[in-house]
């Protein structure tokens, strides 16, 4: 087991590269152990993706901590997915230490830790990554410098030689930031712009703002196709092993943002006789809230990526969306509108003025399901949780919490939350 500073016992963690690919011993470890530690219910976390795995194993510390007192009975074990992802280190995390969270004072557009993980992330690209840092501390006039921006965005490679801010997965979903980049920033910077505090003094919105949420957006795409990739390719073919070395042992899994993406994207790599997964939690999950969905409103003829693999699971999928999550409310059907849109939205709900096509599963849950039940925090905490099916939960009582440019996309470290998962799985 690793970690013994970890908050709950016995807890594995489980490291994958971008590939998918798990560090051998660590698999080795959870696949060995969890029978001989009695393990009956086993939670599965994966952060999302603006986590560095110092990030990643305060929240699942934090997280993990009042399920032993909840479920004192239960024979519970904990794994916490580590996957490459990046961290802006300019987006306030409610209550976590400072070190974890955005630093007060001046500092350049371009922190060095931001400017570290955007190397990580896109390798061999320092010289651009330069060039765009200069150009977001200089923010020269007029639109050649947003332009010259746009285009150094686009140069950035996806992992499979595609641009890095190619869709991947949801049906119908277009191409991002193929249109005017001058055009983009100023929408971007007006979304930051109604996202200010309220009373603050009116100012025009800066393009330049809208240019470093373009980047942002850039390294958002890029996690989001890698989770999908960590997800299929690697956890799920995991839990697939997982079921015939720990007959019995039932997996709850839960995941954050786009770790969200990554767990429900393992239910399409597991083997077709594997019962192993109990419940699914979904933390403001960062993908198309048409994901499970057989029939597409927008074009009936296609289907969601994940189009009916609830039916996978021995238990509910419940998703858990908040109206407080600019993340998701905002950004997310903002820049997957972007491409080719013609109309400026600066101000209000980006999701209201764009329409339904364009939405997360964590700003309103589950979407062109059938059956879906919805339900308030506490109605699904008061016992009437369903048993199976898609389950929309209203998180907004208690995820509500933080600044632009996410909103409250990472405040989910409440209790509250924690008795949900154990709802889901019917862990007693």
């Amino acid at each position: 087991m690793a970690d013994p500073g970890m908050s709950v016992t016995p807890y594995w963690e489980l490291t994958f590269d971008a590939d998918g690919d798990v560090d051998g011993a660590e698999r080795d470890r959870l696949l060995a152990q969890v029978a001989d530690h009695g393990v009956r219910d086993l939670i599965v976390f994966s952060h999302g993706w603006n986590s560095d795995r110092s990030g990643a194993t305060a929240l699942y510390r934090r997280f993990f901590a009042p399920l032993p007192k909840l479920a004192p009975r239960a024979r519970l074990g904990y794994v916490g997915v580590l996957w490459p992802s990046m961290r802006f280190s300019d987006e306030p995390i409610p209550d976590f230490p400072a070190s974890l969270a955005a630093q007060a004072g001046p500092r350049p557009a371009l922190d060095e830790e931001t400017r570290r993980a955007l190397l990580a992330t896109f390798p061999g690209q320092a010289a651009v990554l330069d060039r765009l840092a200069r150009l977001l501390d200089e923010r020269p006039a007029g639109s050649a410098g947003l332009a010259e921006f746009g285009r150094l965005v686009r140069l950035l490679p996806d992992e499979d030689g595609r641009q890095a801010v190619a869709d991947t997965d949801e049906d119908g979903e277009p191409v991002l930031f193929g249109g005017d980049p001058v055009a983009a920033c100023d929408q971007l910077a007006g979304a930051l712009a109604a996202l200010g505090p309220p009373g603050a003094p009116f100012a025009l919105p800066n393009p330049w703002d809208g240019a470093k949420e373009l980047l942002r957006q850039a390294a958002y795409y890029r996690m989001k196709r890698r989770a999908g990739t960590v997800g299929e390719r690697g956890l799920g073919p995991l839990l697939g092993r997982l079921a015939g070395a720990a007959p019995g042992v039932r997996v709850h899994l839960v995941g954050h943002s786009f770790g969200g993406r990554l767990v429900a994207f393992a239910l399409r790599a597991l083997p077709a006789d594997v019962r192993v997964v109990a419940s699914v939690t979904l933390l403001q999950g960062a993908f198309s809230h048409y994901a499970f969905a057989a029939r597409l409103p927008h074009a009936p003829d296609r289907s969601g990526a994940l189009r009916d693999l609830q039916r996978r699971v021995d238990g509910p999928v419940v998703c858990c969306h908040s109206r407080y999550d600019a993340a998701l409310g905002t950004f997310y059907p903002l820049a997957a509108r972007l491409a080719g849109d013609d109309r400026a939205c600066a101000g209000g709900e980006i999701a209201a003025v764009l329409g339904p096509r364009w939405g997360a599963l964590g700003h309103d849950g589950v979407q062109a399901v059938p059956g879906t039940a919805r339900l308030d925090l506490a109605a699904a905490l008061g016992g009437r949780l369903p048993a199976s099916g898609c389950v929309n939960v209203d998180a907004a009582a208690v995820v509500r919490r933080g600044g632009a440019p996410a909103g409250a996309h990472c405040d989910i470290v409440h209790p509250e939350l924690a008795r949900l998962v154990l709802a889901a799985g019917r862990i007693t």
